[in-house]
């Protein structure tokens, strides 16, 4: 069996006596596209803080194609390439400057960086902005030259986190175009933390993080493929009474997430008339849809993804 790109093994982290990550555990095929899709504070940027070797974890271990973030964090280092939430370019500097900085700090000779920035600035478009100052850019462009940034050196592992938060949707669109022919052309293994349902949708695979715990791993289409061909969501001024209700008097499985009741059945259309009979206005609606990640989110984690999440306490 092929190594894989990450390992995570039963990591837990804690911030005093808050705990960021629980027993987390999943690995990443080298190559693959994966997504941490979880609310802010779910633990995403914690763990991706051990994997850039920020943190050491409390409990377990967590590698980056073979090597131990702990243990030999240079060695981790020397693989990755980290797109932080903010651009880390100076404003003042022209993209060329940005690019030779960061290109030095990796340790790249004069040669092979002048033909790796050439490269790089023509894949992301930006051959004709190498002279203009950061500062000058609008958002999105400034993220591909961030994107150009932490590929100087071909790293075999890109974690991004965050990566188009403040991006209107076409800049967003353009940013992933971008990153497109990366697998293709180096074999990157790509990771990105998101709570945008889009984004995780087209990753190979996902891990859904919510309150440090891994609640659900898997492609997004077998994720969803788990919640049947059908979903039913019912709302009511009471949902827990609902609930309670659909359970004692029908026999159904139901249960309460956020504001809304889901009710399990093999065929959800079925059972609307019975529901409407018995419940009467008791019923405020009633939606049958396609399973989504919204869905399979909301089944696994108990709430909605935009309701807030214990936060991260971060050290200062």
């Amino acid at each position: 069996m092929a190594e894989p790109a990450v390992s995570v093994q039963r990591v837990t982290h804690r911030y005093g006596d808050h705990v960021a990550l629980c027993d987390v555990t999943f690995d990443v095929e080298a190559g693959s596209f994966f997504g941490l899709l979880g609310p802010n504070g779910g633990g995403k940027t914690t763990l991706f803080r051990i994997l850039s070797t920020l943190l050491r974890p409390t409990e377990g271990t967590a590698a980056v194609f073979g090597a131990d973030t702990a243990r030999a964090p240079h060695a981790v280092r020397r693989k990755l390439g980290v797109i932080f939430q903010q651009p880390a370019l100076d404003d003042e500097l022209t993209v060329s400057e940005n690019l030779r900085i960061h290109g030095a700090l990796y340790g790249l000779g004069k040669r092979d960086l002048t033909r790796r920035i050439g490269t790089l600035l023509e894949r992301f478009g930006l051959e004709k902005r190498a002279r203009d100052r950061v500062k000058a850019l609008s958002g999105g462009l400034q993220r591909r030259v961030d994107l150009a940034r932490g590929l100087l050196h071909s790293p075999r592992l890109l974690l991004l986190d965050e990566p188009t938060t403040g991006l209107d949707p076409v800049a967003r669109r353009s940013f992933w175009d971008a990153l497109e022919p990366l697998r293709r052309d180096e074999g990157a293994t790509i990771i990105v933390a998101t709570h945008l349902l889009d984004e995780a949708d087209a990753c190979d695979r996902i891990g859904i993080l919510d309150r440090g715990r891994l609640v659900a791993l898997g492609s997004p289409e077998a994720l969803k493929a788990e919640l049947g061909d059908a979903t039913l969501w019912l709302s009511a001024d009471d949902p827990r009474a609902l609930a309670e209700s659909i359970r004692a008097r029908l026999g159904f499985e139901a249960r309460v997430i956020g504001a809304q009741v889901q009710v399990r059945h093999p065929d959800p259309p079925a059972i609307l008339p019975a529901l409407y009979e018995t419940f009467g206005d008791a019923l405020k609606s009633a939606t049958v849809r396609t399973p989504t990640l919204e869905d399979v989110f909301m089944v696994h984690a108990g709430h909605a993804l935009d309701e807030a999440a214990h936060g991260e306490t971060l050290p200062a």
